[in-house]
């Protein structure tokens, strides 16, 4: 699967990058370059990366995310992780990158994580 990348601008000036498919060794470099581009562009308050849709991501794409997060905090505006789907979760809770992307939860939310119990 290929990555496609949509951007959006949202209430206040935030801006929502969203990617879709995975995120890798071919590929990475995009996000990183999005988040260049709206920096280019103009300030947005804060940039959201909506990972809700990304299947896959390996430590070149981490690796990218964190780029990004660099790039964006030279700029003073803050890189936040949104709605990432459980892969993604996963992998930015393995690296110990959780928290410095806001501690987001996974896609659909703690509750659909619980354990289902029978009596």
């Amino acid at each position: 699967m290929t990555l496609s990348i949509m951007t959006s601008t949202l209430a206040d000036g935030v801006v929502e990058i969203s990617p879709s498919g995975e995120i890798d060794v071919e590929n990475a470099y995009e996000i990183r370059e999005t988040v260049a581009g709206l920096l280019a562009e103009g300030r947005p308050t804060r940039i959201e990366l909506n990972m809700q849709h990304v299947t896959f991501i390996d430590s070149v794409g981490i690796s990218a995310l964190v780029a990004a997060f660099q790039l964006a905090g030279v700029s003073e505006v803050k890189l936040v992780v949104t709605r990432p789907s459980r892969f993604a979760h996963r992998q930015l809770w393995v690296t110990g990158l959780l928290g410095l992307f806001g501690n987001p939860q996974p896609f659909g939310g703690a509750e659909s994580e619980q354990p289902t119990v029978s009596a």
